[in-house]
């Protein structure tokens, strides 16, 4: 097989090679309900962002990207750890958080996920293991030291990664490769590689676009799939998850999607100018949805009537989250101490506290080890 790239795969035109095999039946109608719920949250959150301007933090929108949180999903535990970047939505979800949690924090109320105080690219939700966060490649290192603690611990937990292609231009994330597959961590790292970092494509930030070949020469297994195929990203997450919990160590995986989204907010960018012609609409013409619906029809596995169905059951639902965001109060003033350390860590503070200069012993014995 040649090496995928965001070139070859515009090159190949219309994909073909979605499968539903004999027993994945289940497994396609909880991806596709997941997929459309989470589009259809991220588009009436665009909607609703402007003109009302009641949402009190920036937001970053996954639509096109849909198939691996969706994935994710089905293959994640509850005691199963997930840290992602900024665009946090769709991972959100695929810990099974709660959507009304999710619009209130967006709104900045009491109610929201985090009270009100994280916003959109940092929201956690801690009850389901879930952690997203701004600082570029900090979901990998993050997710190596919570891998680590489950190994000695002796625990079947999978801690999972998820971040774009971008997060790899920085040196913790190949520090966070290296150790993963030394130590054997039950870590799966999820690469979203949508090819831009804001505006910047991947190409103008390094030589070649396929990270996997780069990541398998520190001796993690790697796949390399079209991240728009659910049922693909489906089959090669369980196996790593497989794997991981079974003390196979780490798995690089590498899914080459697209966001339609601008890089933020629900204003498009493009008059910035930065996306090749005619590249929207080409994975346009691939919508993981589309894409997954079409071989689900010619199964028999859905008709007009289901789906009418299931849009109706989440359009209450997305209903049901505005209100309960805008009728929710705004959190109080808080003690932003108490937002930045714990005043329960008493060992803590005794380690940090200032030495006593009285007791050090600036005449102590030394020993120098041997063979420096």
């Amino acid at each position: 097989m040649s090496t995928l790239t965001h070139a070859s795969i515009i090159a190949g035109g219309a994909y073909r090679d979605l499968r539903i095999d004999k027993g994945e039946e289940k497994v396609a109608r909880s991806l596709h309900a997941f997929m459309l719920r989470l589009r259809m949250c991220e588009e009436a959150l665009a909607r609703e962002y402007h003109p009302a301007d009641e949402m009190r933090c920036p937001v970053h929108f996954c639509v096109g990207q849909e198939a691996v949180p969706a994935a994710l999903s089905l293959a994640l535990r509850d005691e199963d750890y997930l840290y992602c970047h900024h665009r946090s939505h769709g991972y959100y979800l695929a810990k099974h958080a709660p959507m009304n949690a999710l619009f209130a924090e967006l709104y900045g109320k009491a109610t929201g996920a985090n009270g009100g105080l994280a916003g959109s690219q940092d929201i956690s939700y801690p009850a389901h293991r879930f952690y997203s966060g701004a600082v570029l490649a900090g979901a990998a290192a993050i997710s190596a030291g919570s891998a680590l603690a489950a190994k000695l611990q002796g625990h079947r937990q999978v801690v999972v990664s998820g971040f774009g292609e971008a997060a790899t231009d920085e040196g913790i994330f190949w520090e966070t490769v290296n150790y993963a597959a030394l130590a054997k961590l039950p870590v799966v790292l999820v690469c979203e590689n949508n090819k831009y970092s804001v505006f910047s494509p991947q190409l103008a930030r390094s030589v070649q676009d396929n990270i996997s070949e780069r990541v398998a020469a520190f001796g993690l297994p790697v796949a390399t799939i079209f991240g728009n195929d659910a049922m693909l990203a489906n089959r090669t997450l369980a196996a790593a998850f497989e794997r991981a919990r079974n003390g196979g160590g780490p798995s690089f995986i590498e899914a080459y999607t697209y966001r339609w989204s601008g890089h933020y907010g629900p204003a498009p960018d493009d008059p910035v100018g930065y996306r090749e012609p005619g590249e929207l609409d080409a994975w346009k013409r691939n919508c993981p949805i589309d894409l997954l619906e079409r071989e689900m029809r010619s199964k028999g596995l859905l008709d007009d009537a289901a789906k009418r169905s299931l849009v109706a059951g989440i359009e209450a639902e997305i209903a049901e989250a505005f209100r309960f965001a805008r009728t929710s109060p705004f959190p109080a003033k808080p003690d932003w101490s108490d937002l930045n350390w714990s005043k329960a860590t008493p060992e803590a503070d005794r380690l940090l506290a200032e030495v006593d200069l009285a007791e050090f012993d600036a005449h102590q014995a030394q020993e120098q080890a041997k063979g420096y």
